[in-house]
């Protein structure tokens, strides 16, 4: 017998839609023709994806010649720093990004390093704020790429997307931004922000997994990624995924309808979820600043509490949170994050991350928060770190 899931973990993924899934059941297999083929079925294919192509243009206020799909927000990530990193070489060598960028942008930056680049990873504030200053300090002569994501995935802080674009153009720099956290989650205008490339998936809004697109301001030339056929105007390779394509139209479109609405409810369960963390279990805080983050979604820190531990036992409890982004799951350490906004070794170790989706209710946080304080009470009555640190409490009194 199946048992009811409550799930609290909407930054790794969601699920698709049912009216997205509608929307691309047909292009399996009825409309399943080529697009690039000249006969009817394919004709129509490659109506339905500049279709899509519109509407995710109009999302970020981009023309639609300037959408590029991909197979993911990482291959997004990859094609615009390491073409990026290509087209510019004969400027320098140096790039600009985060210390606390997703493993799609730090791992390709590590990756050009070995290829001759030099990266310079800005450290955020303790609310995970990467500012201008910071970025303009950084900047030299031979910096030819700047990439800050526009929401963090760990702790959900907004970036000052605007300024820091601005900053990285007076000096005649591109700059590019991770917007995978926040698409149709906030207002995006590319143009005004000065946004010149973005990368964007479609399973963090109700889309299919597999599907993405790039953002690459017109005028900007970034060579192929893959090589191969003409596809996407000749600058990347391979049969277009026709059903992803069109799932994630249909799922930008839902997002976009709904984005005021799913806001307004996310932020009250989160603040729900977070004061009765706050306010119900002893020594923990929260990581998550309110007022600059992304609507739901809350990092938490249960002082003196093996993480790993507590997601084991509020799954058998039948909730499901992480401890970190997704990419990283089965790793050893503590969140790269959480470590660069100030956490020590042990507190980023006993972190939770929290993230809402429109589909949670009011009794579901209230489950959670009953769950997690018999959680939290069990895994301490067994810590030796914790009956220490009680004791020398206790002496102090």
């Amino acid at each position: 017998m199946n048992r009811k899931i409550i799930y609290l973990d909407h930054a790794a993924t969601v699920p698709v839609l049912p009216e997205v899934l509608e929307k691309m059941l047909p292009y399996f297999t009825q409309q399943y023709g080529n697009p690039s083929a000249v006969y009817r079925i394919g004709v129509e294919n490659r109506t339905a994806i500049e279709k899509a192509r519109d509407t995710a243009a109009a999302a970020i206020n981009v023309q639609p010649s300037e959408i590029y799909f991909t197979s993911c927000g990482t291959e997004a990530d990859n094609w615009a720093l390491i073409a990026g990193a290509e087209a510019f070489v004969s400027k320098g060598r140096h790039i600009i990004t985060s210390a606390i960028e997703h493993h799609a942008v730090l791992r390709t930056c590590q990756y050009l390093e070995e290829h001759g680049f030099e990266v310079t990873y800005l450290q955020p504030d303790h609310d995970g704020v990467i500012h201008p200053e910071a970025l303009e300090a950084a900047i030299r002569e031979d910096t030819i790429l700047v990439s800050i994501m526009y929401a963090n995935n760990e702790i959900g802080t907004i970036e000052p997307i605007e300024a820091l674009a601005r900053t990285a153009h007076r000096h005649g720099i591109p700059f590019h931004t991770d917007a995978v956290q926040a698409f149709c989650k906030l207002p995006i205008d590319a143009k005004a922000a000065g946004i010149d490339m973005m990368s964007v998936s479609a399973h963090k809004i109700g889309g299919p997994k597999g599907v993405g697109f790039l953002y690459i301001r017109k005028g900007l030339r970034l060579r192929s990624f893959l090589h191969g056929g003409s596809q996407e105007r000749g600058r990347r390779a391979g049969t277009e995924n026709v059903p992803g394509i069109v799932g994630f139209g249909e799922a930008i479109r839902l997002a976009l309808a709904s984005m005021e609405e799913n806001a307004i409810r996310e932020r009250h369960l989160r603040d729900r979820l977070v004061n009765g963390i706050l306010e119900g279990i002893p020594y923990t805080r929260c990581s998550s600043t309110a007022e600059n983050c992304l609507p739901g979604l809350a990092n938490i820190c249960f002082c003196h509490t093996d993480a790993d531990s507590l997601l084991i036992l509020l799954d058998m409890a039948g909730i499901c949170v992480s401890a970190g982004s997704a990419c990283t799951s089965g790793s050893l350490d503590p969140s790269h994050v959480l470590l660069a906004a100030g956490l020590s070794h042990e507190d980023a170790k006993s972190s939770v991350r929290f993230t809402i989706g429109p589909e949670n209710t009011e009794e579901e946080i209230d489950t959670v928060l009953t769950r997690l304080k018999e959680a939290a009470a069990k895994l301490r009555s067994n810590s030796a770190s914790y009956k220490k640190f009680i004791a020398s409490q206790e002496e102090t009194l």
